[in-house]
């Protein structure tokens, strides 16, 4: 009898371990996925004010020095690798002396620019930190709206329509460098002067886990097939002012057709992965790099 009871219990710690066990797997599954096919090809590069001649060229001249180094790809490896990422802390008050390196951004475009706490990080803004210190300058991280990246640094400035229909009206000359994942484009090019471009870019598709729409597609071609058969009753997710929203509204400048279905701006991509999840929009559309790491955040909190 005692051993039959002792078999008994033997059985129910199985059973109960084998239960944790399941509940952990379930609790560890993806919640989101990136459909690993390129949309677009695209060139990030830093940009100046027009006609900045000096800042320009002394902007190119150190990436071509952090290059032949190998500074340039150790940041890089910190952020695309297994190196560590560093801190990056900006000055606490805004001078316009000369003394500091004004650099406009949007800290929510991981792993380029992304704040924790109070300190900055990310592969441009470990780039700035070493491109003011070769200054001689103090750094200033302006973090804004991407929309009001471009005009920021612009002569002239503008205004843009944020979220909410609004319009928001941007000072220009206010900073002296964009560092926010710019892909490179003659619209832009109008108002700033690009560096040599530092990293290859392209958008990228974000869908449920679950959803396998997309498992056979190989080619751009063919995820385009899939999304130009969709409607307006489709909400797709972009971040404001970025690539992948001209990618999916169309723009003639940038030799994007656009689709059909609604294309449903967000202040950044992991405000419009959260409301795909919350069942807001069907899917997401974002550079591959930002992609990648908000999907992999998304999953390991899961």
């Amino acid at each position: 009898m005692k051993k039959l009871l002792c078999m008994l219990l033997a059985l129910v710690l199985c059973v109960a371990l084998f239960s944790a066990c399941a509940g952990d797997n379930r609790g560890s599954k993806d919640v989101v996925k990136v459909v690993d096919v390129a949309l677009t090809e695209e060139e990030y590069a830093f940009a100046v004010q027009k006609g900045n001649a000096a800042l320009l060229a002394s902007l190119n001249e150190f990436m071509t020095e952090i290059k032949s180094n190998g500074k340039f790809d150790e940041i890089v490896d910190k952020y695309f690798g297994d190196g560590t990422p560093t801190a990056v802390k900006s000055a606490s008050t805004l001078k316009t002396d000369g003394s500091q390196l004004i650099v406009a951004t949007n800290a929510a475009f991981e792993p380029f620019e992304y704040m924790k706490g109070e300190n900055y990080y990310g592969v441009d803004m470990e780039i700035m930190a070493l491109f003011a210190e070769h200054l001689g300058k103090e750094l200033y991280i302006n973090n804004m709206e991407f929309d009001a990246v471009c005009l920021s640094v612009s002569a002239a400035g503008g205004s843009y329509e944020d979220e909410n229909g609004k319009e928001v009206s941007v000072a220009g000359g206010v900073c002296d460098v964009a560092a926010a994942g710019l892909t490179v484009s003659d619209t832009r090019k109008e108002i700033l002067d690009f560096t040599e471009s530092y990293y290859n870019a392209s958008q990228m598709l974000i869908v449920k886990a679950d959803d396998t729409t997309f498992d056979a597609c190989k080619s751009a071609a063919e995820i385009e097939a899939i999304l130009n058969g969709l409607t307006e009753t489709t909400n797709v997710g972009v971040q404001n002012g970025t690539t992948g929203q001209k990618y999916c509204q169309g723009d003639a400048d940038w030799e994007f057709d656009g689709f059909a279905f609604t294309t449903k701006g967000y202040s950044n991509g992991a405000l419009a992965v959260q409301d795909m999840i919350n069942g807001g929009c069907s899917y997401v559309i974002i550079d591959e790099g930002p992609a990648k790491a908000i999907v992999a955040r998304v999953n390991a909190a899961n």
